[in-house]
C-alpha cells in the first residue's frame, strides 16, 4: 500500500504574522517558513502506518516555488520515502490545489491520501473535501485515530460528548486532527540521509489542469485591538455596564 501526503509550506506557527503594508496579504519577507502543523501530523501518521506494516511507501507532495523543497526534505528526514514538488510561483486556491493533486494521485495511485485538516495560514479546511469530491473517493475528516484493516480504514473523530468511529473503503482521503499523534523530531543523521532521497520536480503547467482563480482577496487587516478588562464591584454594576456601555442587554 502506498500513502500520499500533500503538505503545505506556511509561515512558522511561532512567528507573529504581519499584514503587508498594502493590505493585500501577509508579509512573508524574511519570515521563517515551515511545514503546516496539521500536515506534519499527517506525515507522522503515514510513517507510523508504514512502520506497522500496513503500508510500504510514504510519498510527500507539495505545490509551490523552488524554496518549498525545504518542507519536503523535512518530511523525508522524518521518514517519508520520496517527494514530489509541483513547481509554481503562483498562489493557488483550494480548488486549483485539488486539481493539481488529483493529477498527481492518478499517476501515483495511492491507497490513502493523508493530509492535514486545514492550513494555519488560511484556515479554509477545504482542500481535502474538494479533492475527495473530484476523485469520487470516500473521505474521513478530523481523524484522531486511524486503523487500517484490509481494504478499509477505521477512522475515529471527536464529536460533542465523545468520539465516533467510521469505516471507509480504500482508496480514501483522511484528514488529520491535532490529537491524531505527536510528530517525531528529525534527527541530524536522518536530515543528512534525507538529502539523498529522491525528490522529483514537476512543472505545474505540465499537469494540464485548471488552476484559474475564482477567489479575489479584497483586503487583509489586523484584528481590532482588544480592550482591557474592567473589574466591577457588584452584579448590579455589571448589569448597568452591559446595558449602557456594551449595549448587549
Amino acid at each position: 500500500m502506498k500513502i500520499l501526503v500533500p503538505i503545505k509550506r506556511v509561515v512558522d506557527y511561532n512567528v507573529k504574522v504581519r499584514v503587508a503594508a498594502d493590505g493585500s496579504g501577509v508579509d512573508t519577507q524574511g519570515v521563517k517558513m515551515s511545514m503546516n502543523p496539521f500536515d506534519e501530523i499527517a506525515v507522522e501518521e503515514g510513517i507510523r502506518l508504514r512502520e506497522s506494516g500496513a503500508a510500504k511507501e510514504v510519498v510527500v507532495v507539495t505545490i509551490g516555488a523552488q524554496a518549498a523543497q525545504d518542507v519536503l526534505r523535512t518530511a523525508m528526514a522524518m521518514g517519508a520515502d520520496r517527494a514530489i514538488l509541483v513547481k509554481t510561483d503562483d498562489t493557488l486556491e483550494p480548488r486549483a490545489v485539488a486539481n493539481a493533486l488529483k493529477a498527481v494521485i492518478e499517476r501515483e495511485n495511492p491507497s490513502i491520501v493523508s493530509m492535514g485538516k486545514q492550513a494555519i495560514d488560511d484556515d479554509m479546511n477545504a482542500t481535502g473535501q474538494i479533492l475527495a469530491a473530484k476523485l469520487n473517493w470516500p473521505q474521513a475528516t478530523f481523524a484522531s485515530k486511524v486503523v487500517v484493516n484490509g481494504d478499509k480504514a477505521e477512522v475515529t473523530r471527536e464529536i460533542d460528548g465523545g468520539t465516533a468511529t467510521f469505516a471507509v473503503p480504500l482508496p480514501a482521503i483522511i484528514t488529520a486532527d491535532l490529537r491524531l499523534n505527536e510528530p517525531r523530531y528529525a534527527s541530524l543523521p536522518n536530515i543528512m540521509k534525507a538529502r539523498k532521497k529522491p525528490l522529483e520536480t514537476i512543472e505545474l503547467e505540465s499537469l494540464g489542469v485548471d488552476t484559474a482563480s475564482r477567489l479575489t482577496t479584497i483586503s487583509v487587516a489586523e484584528p481590532a485591538e482588544r480592550q482591557a478588562g474592567v473589574m466591577v464591584s457588584s452584579v448590579a454594576e455589571l448589569v448597568e455596564k452591559l446595558k449602557t456601555e456594551a449595549k448587549v442587554i
